[in-house]
């Protein structure tokens, strides 16, 4: 890795803003799926959605939010 000057670390492959925003979507959409399949195979005491599931699901989808705000911002670097 070569310096530009000294003591910075430049990274040759920066993440754009759309990667980032792709990749939080991609984990609240897992996050949530997770949930889904934890009530599916019954784990946890509460029939359906308990509120600890309701607190990931709120979570997982600020987590979208925050991705979806960030697609539309393009190839500049996060």
């Amino acid at each position: 890795m070569k310096l530009l000057s000294p003591g910075a670390i430049v990274a040759l492959d920066m993440v754009t803003k759309r990667q980032l925003g792709l990749l939080f979507i991609l984990l609240g959409v897992g996050a949530a799926a997770a949930m889904f399949a934890m009530d599916f195979l019954g784990a946890g005491q509460y029939q359906g959605i308990g509120p600890a599931q309701q607190k990931a699901l709120i979570a997982a989808a600020i987590v979208v939010a925050v991705g979806l705000t960030l697609l539309p911002l393009g190839d500049r670097p996060a």
